[in-house]
């Protein structure tokens, strides 16, 4: 029978889930072995492109040949240069999917249907974006899920009945943080609040790591510490190694440095503040009270480093519990989400047996609004604002519909627009616009015609918007797809001309 699968598509590492005969969310071992596949793609000759531990460390060597953490700007229009080829993050993310598909179906058979997760904080694009990346990879993806609700999913699964009431998944891996606050009876999980930032995490620790040993490095010798010498695959390695112990020493060349516990979380101080700020800005969002929190559930590597584990203790006043994998906690959610959502077809008596008490209400994270005019009440000029249909926190899906008039007799067409932001704002300046077109009357229309705008937040957390004048039925129907918003520097066509082994 094919199988239904949750993939982890992670800054750094990414897993592939799925529940076995017996009922049960296992990972999927990939070819090398390994219960997590690095985020790496390594071009190892004319379009012949390999993703996974090797490309990892070609990376950390030399990124001519290779490309990582391209998950932080999916979404936008950055590109990421391997030897003669550019790629789109969603390009090199096709790849990675590809091979976790690969790799997975010689284990456990063909791949029917799978639901991928993305960070709760990712934007309409960044969601569409992966969506794409799934689709140019063969997998047939029905739905996405935020990586917090997967882990969450799979905490009240393991936890069975004994979780009732309000919890905190802390989701910090390589690349994205997000925090959110669940309320949970038995197996069922409504999703109250969430924050996060798409640009905060081990990468970053990385970073600062990387300078801290430049720092110490030009006070022994006075010269400038290369890439070449000490790169990320170096700071990774050392990052790991001081969440075991006090301190590492790193040799470069003839010279070897001491670096601290206490040195590496100073230096990264002012991140984990931006996380703190977070939690607490998560726990007004949601209106409740630390000690109201039963409970808090870590996923993602970066939840290893001590500092953020004490950071946790002094926010939520509790030990933070840990008692699965944090690297595969997410995809095993991801696979109980797929199979939970499946209409059954694909399932034996088992495996429905041990989703059919899960159940997840999710919330939106962002606002979605459209562009109307006012009149400024001191200087009497007609203003464009952005007014809000879809507010953050609204469960999904969702559907709002709000009435706009035409401010003009005679008026052919009116301009449409759709914006998202982080905050309730009234201001252009501060918002995204995802999208703007026309709608064209098929008459002169007078001023004071109603125009019915709605917009529609899918179970797969994807818009669908539509303008209406009610009188005269015609409308504007947009298509918010990413492929469609943006021009791909890859077809598809053009991603299937290269190998992936």
């Amino acid at each position: 029978m094919s199988k239904i699968v949750g993939i982890d598509l992670g800054t750094t590492f990414s897993a592939l889930s799925y529940i076995d005969d017996a009922g049960r969310p296992v990972v999927v071992y990939n070819d090398d072995g390994q219960n997590i596949t690095p985020s790496c793609v390594h071009e190892i000759e004319k379009n012949t492109f390999v993703v996974g531990e090797s490309a990892r460390k070609e990376w950390g060597v030399s990124k001519k040949a290779a490309a990582a953490r391209f998950k932080r700007d999916m979404g936008t229009t950055k590109t990421y240069k391997i030897n003669n080829h550019e790629f789109s993050p969603t390009d090199l993310s096709t790849f990675v999917l590809k091979k976790l598909k690969q790799d997975s179906e010689k284990e456990i058979g063909k791949i029917a249907e799978a639901s991928v997760t993305i960070p709760a904080n990712f934007g309409h694009d960044a969601r569409e974006a992966t969506l794409l990346a799934a689709k140019n990879a063969g997998l047939n993806v029905k739905y996405i899920i935020d990586e917090p609700t997967a882990a969450a999913l799979y905490y009240a699964y393991k936890e069975g009945k004994s979780l009732s009431g309000h919890y905190v998944v802390y989701d910090l891996g390589g690349g994205t943080f997000d925090v959110s606050v669940i309320k949970v009876k038995n197996q069922n999980i409504e999703i109250v609040a969430s924050e996060g930032v798409s640009k905060l995490g081990g990468y970053d620790f990385d970073t600062e790591l990387k300078k801290l040993v430049a720092k110490k490095f030009k006070e022994k010798t006075s010269q400038v510490l290369k890439d070449d010498e000490y790169n990320e695959n170096d700071a990774e390695n050392d990052k790991k190694s001081l969440s075991k112990r006090d301190k590492v020493r790193v040799s470069v060349g003839k010279t070897n440095i001491e670096i601290t516990r206490v040195e590496f979380e100073e230096s990264i101080s002012s991140l984990i503040a931006q996380t703190e700020m977070l939690c607490e800005t998560v726990l007004d969002n949601a209106k409740i009270k630390v000690q109201d929190i039963k409970a808090v559930f870590f996923a993602g590597g970066s939840t290893r480093i001590p500092a953020i584990v004490n950071s946790v203790k002094k926010i939520f006043k509790k030990e933070p519990i840990s008692t699965v994998n944090v690297d595969e906690v997410v995809a095993l959610g991801a696979s109980l989400y797929a199979a939970f959502k499946n209409d059954g077809s694909l399932l034996t008596s088992t495996q429905k047996e041990s989703v059919s008490k899960l159940s997840v209400d999710e919330c939106t994270h962002n606002y979605f609004g459209t562009y109307m005019q006012t009149n400024d009440e001191e200087t009497g000029q007609i203003l464009l604002v952005n007014d809000v249909i879809i507010p953050r926190g609204k469960k999904i899906p969702v559907s709002i519909t709000k009435d706009y008039y035409t401010p003009l007799n005679d008026m052919e067409s009116i301009i449409c627009r759709v914006t998202e932001s982080k905050e309730e704002e009234k201001d252009i300046k501060f918002v995204k616009l995802i999208w703007e077109g026309e709608l064209e009357f098929n008459s002169k229309r007078p001023a004071g015609t109603k125009i019915s705008v709605t917009f529609s937040f899918t179970e797969n957390k994807t818009m669908n918007c539509e303008f209406l004048d009610e009188e005269t039925s015609v409308k504007k129907e947009i298509d918010l797809s990413f492929d469609s918003l943006h021009e791909q520097k890859n077809t598809v066509e053009d991603i299937d001309k290269f190998l992936v082994e």
